[in-house]
């Protein structure tokens, strides 16, 4: 599904900054979902690439720290790298893209129905 793209909050266009808020992976989402008002095209995109990310690190780092885990850890990170170029392509062509789990989640945040 595409949005209508319009201006956002912080003055960007919707795309553009939905983009942004999985460029610097949970660090820039979670300031975009903090700082945008106006834009719930933006704000799921943040909230997604908060929860993805955080989620995903986390996991990442127990995982590497079990005996053996140093593979399903990579495994981990090539699905972050993954993610994190989607949620940027998807973002700025304006479509709700959601990851399985994590935009459920992001959706649930937010009380939308994607």
């Amino acid at each position: 599904m595409k949005t209508i793209m319009s201006q956002t909050s912080l003055g960007l266009e919707e795309r553009t900054e939905a983009a942004l808020s999985y460029l610097l992976f949970f660090f820039s989402g979670l300031i975009i979902f903090l700082l945008e008002e106006k834009s719930l095209y933006v704000r799921f995109h943040a909230a997604q690439s908060t929860v993805t990310f955080i989620s995903l690190i986390v996991l990442s780092r127990i995982v590497l720290f079990i005996r053996g885990g140093f593979v399903l850890s990579c495994f981990i990170e090539l699905l972050l790298l993954i993610l994190w170029i989607v949620g940027i392509i998807k973002a700025y062509q304006g479509e709700w893209y959601k990851f399985p789990l994590f935009g459920d989640i992001a959706a649930s945040i937010l009380n939308l129905r994607i």
